[in-house]
C-alpha cells in the first residue's frame, strides 16, 4: 500500500508537469498509463485484454464499463488501447494526488448533487471529445460491493446521442476478487477486460436512451 502511494503521487506530479511542459494528450498516452500498470505489477495481477480489434484508436466513442473495484480504473488506465477522458464523481477531486493529476489531464468531474452543474459538466466536456478522444463513464456511479450490476444512470446515453457517436461496451471481471468495493485488502488475481463490438451511430440513432443503457448493460453483463 505504501509503495502503491508512492507510485500514484509520482506519476500524478510527471502527469501535471508534463500536461503544461507539452500537453495533456501527450501526458495521457505516455505517463498516465504507467500509474495502472505499475501498481497492479506489484500486486502480483495479470491482466488479459479481450477484444482489442474491436477498437479503432482514430474513432471517439462514448466508453461505458461496470465498477466494482478501484482496480477498475487501474486496468483501464494501464491496459485499454484508446484516448479517453474520465467523467467521474466531482467527490475524487479532492483525492490526494489523484484529484490535481486528473485536472491536469483534463477529465471531467461532474457534481451529482447539483443536477444543473452536472448537466453543465456534461456541456463542457463535449469540446473534448473529437480526433479519437472518447469520453469514459461508469454509468452505475459508484462501486457495486456485491459484483452485479446496478441501474446505469443515463448521462452516457445522452451524451452518445447528443455527439452522434459509438458507444464501446467495456466488462472487467477479477478486479473486485483483488480488492473489493470499501475493503483495503489487496489479493493478486487475474483480471479481465473485454471490448466489445461497438454500439453503432445507428443504432445511438435510432435507440432511445432508455434502451441504449439496456442494451449496453446486457452486453457489459454478458462477460462478468
Amino acid at each position: 500500500m505504501p509503495l502503491s502511494w508512492f507510485i500514484t503521487a509520482l506519476i500524478a506530479l510527471l502527469s501535471i508537469v508534463f500536461s503544461v511542459v507539452i500537453n495533456d494528450r501527450w501526458a495521457s498516452k505516455w505517463i498516465a498509463p504507467w500509474w495502472g500498470r505499475l501498481i497492479i505489477l506489484i500486486s502480483f495481477c495479470r491482466v488479459t485484454v479481450a477484444g482489442k480489434k474491436n477498437v479503432n484508436t482514430n474513432q471517439s466513442y462514448i466508453i461505458v464499463c461496470n465498477h466494482q473495484s478501484i482496480y477498475d480504473m487501474l486496468t483501464i488506465y494501464g491496459y485499454l488501447p484508446s484516448e479517453f477522458k474520465w467523467v467521474i464523481k466531482k467527490e475524487l477531486e479532492k483525492m490526494p494526488f489523484v484529484g490535481s493529476a486528473c485536472k491536469a489531464l483534463g477529465h471531467v468531474f461532474v457534481d451529482r448533487s447539483n443536477s444543473n452543474k452536472a448537466k453543465q459538466s456534461l456541456i463542457d466536456a463535449k469540446s473534448k471529445i473529437n480526433g479519437g478522444v472518447s469520453a469514459f463513464f461508469f454509468p452505475e456511479g459508484t462501486r457495486s460491493k456485491d459484483g452485479e450490476l446496478k441501474a446505469f444512470k443515463k448521462g452516457a446515453f445522452r451524451m452518445a446521442k447528443s455527439l452522434n457517436l459509438p458507444i464501446l461496451p467495456l466488462t472487467i471481471s477479477g478486479a473486485n476478487q483483488v480488492m473489493a468495493a470499501n475493503s483495503l485488502v489487496i489479493c493478486p488475481h487475474k483480471i479481465v477486460l473485454t471490448i466489445h463490438p461497438k454500439i453503432s451511430t445507428e443504432q445511438v440513432d435510432n435507440l432511445s436512451v432508455t434502451e441504449l443503457s439496456n442494451l449496453a448493460k446486457s452486453i457489459i453483463s454478458s462477460q462478468l
